[in-house]
């Protein structure tokens, strides 16, 4: 069986816990497979709107795409939610990214 495989299982398995989700999306992430990895992280994104770790990838990824707006749109979420949820740690890394992005934009 596969890490994909497995992950599937573990994300089937255990459909109220975002993580299984998020190793999924990180292994499509790490294989090259961007695309299946930016649906996951999507999915992620709108099935656990507050996990504040899909929007820091789902961002990375999308730039890699050449997605910059919806890079960008992620990385304003994640700074949303990480203001709501006061996880400050988060939100400056989001920052640093969404900053890295608009300045390669120009």
């Amino acid at each position: 069986m596969s890490r994909i495989e497995q992950l599937e299982g573990f994300a089937q398995a255990n459909p109220k816990d975002p993580f299984p989700r998020y190793g999924l999306a990180l292994e499509y992430k790490n294989l090259g497979r961007l695309e299946d990895a930016i649906r996951s992280f999507q999915e992620l994104m709108r099935t656990f709107p507050d996990y504040i770790p899909s929007f820091l990838h789902a961002g990375a990824v999308l730039a890699e795409l050449g997605r910059k707006d919806e890079a960008r749109a992620a990385y304003q979420a994640g700074i949303e939610v990480t203001t709501r949820k006061q996880d400050f740690h988060a939100r400056g890394e989001l920052e640093a990214a969404l900053a890295d992005l608009l300045s390669r934009s120009t």
